[in-house]
């Protein structure tokens, strides 16, 4: 049994965290840990939350967090080495946000090393549906080293209860998928990340839905490379879900053939939404980059123009709950 300590700050890895507890909670199939689900523990943590380490294996398993101030790592070596995985579709579970394999809705949340997967796609005796692999919804929140696997929506990152916008930050994370992979209305940067398109006849990367001017969000994409299996048709970078969707990708590695307007219409025809959605690029190179070739609303930034989409500057200057130890640069390297 662990043993309750008042509430203070541990340094664990790259992220300065509250904790509940002065050991983590295990969780591993072998006999001798604290618990053998993952849910068992978080739902084991105090109301201040916690941290939790995963052993290496897979936890078939839904997990859902309520709870701010959650850690929640895997213990492997690689992020590949322990894996939460599960199944369900929106189509059969009565949305898009229940067939989130973890849900996340706490503020202050830390996820870390370790895999989420969706593999409802994977049966295919199942029809077309939405299938979230990580749903996060808190404010302050940083996933790091993590691998997201799914195929439609796999990571949804969205505003928290009640219209209020959450703050996300996303580094060195590995995301899968084809329509529509990445989406919602928070205001999240991603730092050197990989989005991979899988194959399907079409692979939308984002789908952002800021629904207003006034609001304060948009995804950032720095440093971060897209690439697709050889056999995924119609790449675009995103599509707008609603009529202000805000992306913007700086100093991007474009490793998949884009289609030469990089952006498309949320539905052809009979929606009209790239007319004010701010889609933009700032030094993009690879194959499937083509500035003089995008779609005519969208934007190629000069070096003052992407200024304005720094880290410090996306975030209002409020950087203290991000990991130690980033670099708030952009140049046109390749990502490492």
């Amino acid at each position: 049994m662990r043993i309750f300590v008042p509430s203070a700050v541990f340094l664990v890895g790259c992220f300065c965290i509250p904790a509940a507890y002065a050991q983590p909670l295990l969780v591993s199939h072998a006999g001798s840990a604290d618990y053998h689900s993952v849910q068992q523990a978080i739902d084991a943590l105090p109301v201040e939350g916690g941290d939790v380490r995963i052993a290496p294996g897979i936890y078939r398993e839904k997990v859902k967090i309520s709870k701010s101030g959650v850690h929640l790592s895997g213990a492997g070596s690689n992020p590949e080495d322990t894996v939460i995985v599960y199944g369900d579709g929106a189509i059969n579970v009565g949305g898009t946000a229940r067939s989130a394999t973890l849900d996340a809705t706490g503020d202050d949340f830390r996820l870390e090393n370790l895999t989420i997967q969706n593999d409802y796609a994977l049966n295919p005796a199942n029809p077309p549906s939405q299938a979230v692999a990580l749903s996060v919804t808190g404010d302050r929140d940083v996933v790091a080293h993590v691998r997201l696997l799914g195929a439609q929506d796999t990571l949804f990152a969205g505003k928290g209860p009640n219209d209020r916008m959450s703050r996300q930050y996303f580094s060195n994370c590995y995301i899968e998928g084809h329509v529509d992979f990445v989406f919602g209305n928070a205001k999240a940067w991603f730092r050197r990340c990989e989005l991979h398109g899988i194959a399907n006849q079409a692979v939308v990367f984002t789908a952002q839905s800021k629904a207003a001017p006034e609001e304060d969000s948009g995804y950032v994409f720095d440093h971060c490379t897209l690439s697709a299996d050889p056999a995924a048709r119609s790449i675009a970078l995103g599509r707008p879900w609603r009529p202000y969707a805000t992306v913007v990708f700086l100093s991007t590695k474009i490793d998949a053939h884009v289609i030469a307007e990089g952006w498309r219409e949320w539905a052809p025809g009979k929606t009209n939404n790239l007319s004010t959605s701010y889609y933009a690029e700032y030094g993009s190179f690879g194959i499937g980059a083509n500035p003089s070739g995008r779609e005519p609303h969208s934007h190629q930034l000069t070096d003052g123009e992407a200024a304005r989409w720094s880290l410090s500057v996306f975030f209002g200057g409020a950087t203290d709950w991000l990991p130690t130890g980033h670099i708030d640069g952009r140049t046109k390297q390749p990502p490492r």
